[in-house]
C-alpha cells in the first residue's frame, strides 16, 4: 500500500506500507524526517506525531486517551488532524493515506 508523506522540510515522498504494521514503522523505515519514534511505538512520547489529511481522518479514526494527552501537549497540536503514527495500524483501506510529519518536541 502507498503512503504519501510530507517531511519536516516540506518534501513529499511516496512510501510503501504493509497492512498490519503501524504507520510509524512505515514512516521511520523510509527515513521520513521528523519521525524519530524514540519510544519505539509504545505511545509514551510524541516523536512520531503526524497530521492526517482531512479526507483520511474518518478512515484513520479518533485518538485514544493517552495519545490525546501526548499530542495535545505539543506545539503542533491540531484538534482535528493530530495523531501519533505508532497508534495507526495500516490496513488496505488506508492505501493512499496522506500525512505530514510534525516537529518532535
Amino acid at each position: 500500500m502507498k503512503i504519501i508523506a510530507t517531511d519536516m522540510n516540506g518534501v513529499t515522498v511516496e512510501i510503501e506500507g504493509k497492512a498490519g504494521n503501524s504507520l510509524m514503522e512505515a514512516l521511520s523505515g523510509a527515513g521520513v524526517e521528523g519521525i524519530e519514534a524514540i519510544c519505539g511505538g509504545g505511545c509514551s512520547c510524541a516523536t512520531c506525531h503526524v497530521h492526517i489529511a482531512p479526507e483520511w481522518r474518518e478512515k484513520v479514526g479518533p485518538r485514544g486517551d493517552i495519545e490525546d494527552q501526548l499530542v495535545s501537549a505539543t506545539d503542533a497540536f491540531d484538534e482535528a488532524a493530530s495523531r501519533l503514527s505508532c497508534q495507526i495500524e495500516l490496513t488496505d483501506a488506508l492505501d493512499g493515506l496522506t500525512v505530514t510529519a510534525q516537529e518532535a518536541e
